[in-house]
């Protein structure tokens, strides 16, 4: 199963200029829960704006740059080659950024969205999801708080 994860505004907005516009912590929590032992494949902007790699994770970074070859990390060229090396029986996950869900959304099963009630300024967005193909099997809401400055909700689809 190949699942995109990712935490939009309303307007699809991801980030801006390689970082996250907001800060959820109990989405990190959740990405953390759902991501950890299985592979998770990423454009090369998406990587370095973390500070290591994740742990209990295997890496996959896609870029075109020749010799980019960061510890820790298996760098391919393609979605294709990055899909390929994935175990067929596991459930592997793409984490961003922009351009790399648009081109894993063919080869995609599941979409793992968190929803944030908010428009936001960002320089990188998801694609929009296509309700024709795409079902909204899962909701669940989540009121901001004293840690969270914004609504937001966990949206789970499967293709239809």
């Amino acid at each position: 199963m190949i699942t995109i994860i990712a935490a939009a505004g309303l307007n699809n907005a991801l980030g801006k200029e390689n970082t996250l516009v907001w800060h959820l912590p109990d989405d990190f929590k959740r990405f953390k829960e759902l991501t950890t032992g299985h592979h998770i494949i990423m454009g090369r902007k998406t990587f370095e704006s973390f500070p290591k790699p994740l742990p209990n994770r295997t890496h996959i970074v896609i870029t075109r740059q020749k010799n980019y070859n960061p510890t820790g990390c298996i760098v391919v060229e393609s979605i294709e080659k990055a899909l390929e090396i994935c175990p067929k029986n596991e459930e592997t996950f793409i984490i961003g950024g922009g351009e790399i869900y648009r081109l894993a959304l063919p080869y995609t099963t599941k979409i793992e969205l968190t929803r944030v009630n908010e428009n936001f300024g960002a320089d990188v967005f998801f694609p929009e999801i296509d309700l024709k193909e795409w079902e909204l099997v899962q909701e669940e809401f989540h009121a901001k708080d004293e840690k969270h400055l914004y609504d937001f909700s966990y949206q789970t689809y499967i293709r239809k």
